[in-house]
């Protein structure tokens, strides 16, 4: 496994303890992505966070020269809540996400959005997700130098209405409408905030 990998992972275990599941998925003309489950039974959640994505720097496609050592390095974390539908079929959408930036070139960062256009897992109403700060469970992962550190960086699922809202008034006012509304974005089985007025 790539140092960094073995790093990221110890990371995750000392933040979030022992995962209890874990798949492994590989697209054409990518590196592996793996997804780690992890149980919090005595918050009620789950966490999802995937490993492999931050094996390279992701590179602006605009640059004309890729740096193999420098850019920004991440892994995605989403926590929902445990037993309220079946978000284990999130897995692969997540592994699918987290190979973005070799596939199509994304520089994955808090504020932008990453749309799936299916739902995040069956039945789910969210197509979508948010990026949020790297303030969650998980701190950064320092990283010798040039290499920049690893951030983990929380998912907040999004309804196709709340993503096109998103697109016309920005992240921060998405976030304002969650907050005003006391919106819990862990819940696997929510409505859609309501958006107007």
């Amino acid at each position: 496994m790539n140092d960094v990998l073995t790093r990221a992972e110890d990371r995750l275990r000392t933040a979030l303890g022992e995962p209890d599941a874990r798949a492994a998925v590989t697209f054409l003309g990518t590196e592996r992505i793996e997804v780690l489950r992890f149980p919090d039974p005595g918050r009620g959640l789950v966490r999802y966070a995937t490993l492999g994505m931050s094996a390279a720097p992701m590179t602006d496609p605009t640059a004309t020269v890729a740096d193999p050592g420098r850019g920004p390095r991440a892994e995605l974390l989403l926590t929902l809540r445990a037993g309220r539908a079946a978000t284990d079929g999130v897995l692969r959408p997540l592994a699918v996400l987290a190979a973005s930036p070799q596939v199509e070139g994304v520089v994955v960062a808090p504020g932008g959005s990453l749309d799936l256009g299916e739902p995040l897992w069956p039945g789910a109403p969210f197509t979508s997700v948010l990026v949020d700060d790297p303030d969650g469970p998980v701190p950064e992962l320092p990283l010798p130098a040039p290499r920049d550190p690893v951030r983990f960086l929380p998912l907040l699922p999004m309804t196709p209405n709340e993503a096109a809202w998103k697109r016309v008034h920005g992240a921060a006012a998405l976030r304002d409408r969650w907050r005003e509304h006391g919106t819990d974005l862990t819940d696997p089985t929510r409505a859609g905030t309501p958006l107007s007025g």
